[in-house]
């Protein structure tokens, strides 16, 4: 991989103590018409307001435009100010090249379009500066955040978070928003153990981060959307949805641990039988979930949203059931399969109310939403399901082997 670096040189420091470093990553592709507005507004602000010292870093990964030279310029202009360019496209790629060879104390990134509003990057960092928390992510749809953007980005943020939760266990609130920061030295030893290169590496960095017992701080944040986004919604919602799978597998199958050792897991606090339960629990409901929205979309030919919802629905809970008392909660033969199945279907009921109240609302809220609108708002109520499932199964259905005695 090639790259060109050009910097203006270091910010003034002034006398005193040293003080921490800061190093803000904004990566782009394609971005000339934003760019040098951007980076001024941001320099400005660090500039007068940012109580530490900050470099600011273009990563132009394989532009096509004019997005290189306009980073070029910025860097031999402003002080504090680099520019460093990759030959292939990838935001995580982009990120990982500058955050592993950073020197700075903490590293952070925020989009090209600074939808999020500034004030809130102090409050960012500041925890990592101090060394109370490891990581920090602006999140817009915790108390707090002023969110404007379209129904359509809304619903799509609100499902892939609630995937995230009941799928992987996930305990921070969003994912997606671009604003974040990490000590450097924590973020450089998980950064090798991150396997994506593009949209799902943040998501693969926060999820291995909670899984090796680390602090992530969320911050409250004002966002506007940027009507002019380019992201390709279907194609990063497919990609998240293997990459969510990947790491269902990594975590079953115990590869996903890294050398940071400064806690341990949170998930060895677990209640017995639960570390082992959870990831085959999400590996079987992201099967069951996959297999479900097929059917949604083929049956949805034939019959209206609805019909086709609990259908599909009605179709894959058995399947799940049986295999959760297979192989999530480990119970064999026949005895008590009938029983089981009765109170599954209980859970079921409780799945198609919540998937047919969320489409109806949908529905109530957007009539003639398109299809992909449907499946997504259909992915965020079978996530609150599925973590209600879960809840039932271990406490009510399939009790752990420990408390089930002779039974």
């Amino acid at each position: 991989m090639s790259h060109l670096i050009t910097e203006s040189g270091a910010r003034d420091v002034p006398p005193g103590p040293p003080l921490r470093l800061v190093e803000v990553v904004v990566p782009v592709h394609d971005e000339e018409r934003v760019l040098d507005a951007s980076v001024r507004r941001l320099h400005r602000y660090l500039d007068g307001t940012f109580p530490y010292p900050f470099r600011i870093t273009i990563a132009d990964n394989a532009s096509t435009d004019g997005t290189w030279r306009a980073a070029q310029g910025l860097a031999a202009e402003l002080r504090g100010v680099r520019a460093v360019r990759l030959d292939r496209k990838g935001r995580g790629r982009a990120l990982r090249h500058v955050w592993s060879g950073s020197d700075a104390d903490v590293v952070a990134y925020m989009d090209v379009d600074l939808s999020t509003d500034l004030d809130a990057f102090l409050p960012l960092v500041a925890p990592l500066i101090s060394g109370h928390s490891d990581l920090a992510i602006g999140s817009r749809l915790t108390r707090g955040a002023a969110v404007v953007r379209g129904p359509r980005r809304e619903v799509i943020s609100r499902c892939y978070n609630l995937l995230l939760r009941a799928a992987l266990a996930a305990r921070f609130t969003d994912a997606q928003c671009g604003f974040k920061a990490a000590r450097t030295e924590i973020v450089q030893a998980l950064l090798p153990r991150v396997e994506d290169e593009e949209w799902f590496f943040d998501t693969e960095l926060l999820l291995l981060a909670e899984r090796n017992g680390l602090r992530i701080h969320e911050v409250p944040v004002d966002w506007v959307d940027d009507p002019d986004s380019r992201v390709q919604v279907w194609r990063t919602a497919r990609d998240d949805l293997r990459g969510m799978a990947r790491v269902a597998r990594r975590m079953l199958t115990g590869g996903f641990g890294a050398p940071v050792g400064r806690r341990r897991a949170a998930v060895e606090g677990l209640p017995a039988g639960m570390a082992r339960q959870l990831p085959v629990f999400a590996v079987i409901g992201a099967v069951s979930t996959a297999a479900q929205l097929v059917l949604f979309v083929l049956l949805r030919t034939v019959l209206g949203p609805l019909a086709a919802n609990a259908v599909s629905l009605v179709a894959t809970t058995v399947a799940n059931t049986a295999a959760n008392r297979r192989f999530t909660f480990g119970v064999t033969g026949a005895g008590g399969a009938l029983r089981h199945q009765a109170q599954g279907l209980l859970a079921f009921l409780l799945g198609l109310a919540l998937s047919t109240g969320g489409l109806a609302a949908l529905h109530a809220a957007a009539p003639g939403a398109p299809r992909a609108v449907e499946v997504l708002a259909l992915v965020a109520a079978n996530a609150v399901a599925t973590l209600a499932r879960f809840v039932l199964m271990r406490a009510w259905i399939f009790r752990p082997r420990g408390e089930r005695g002779a039974a």
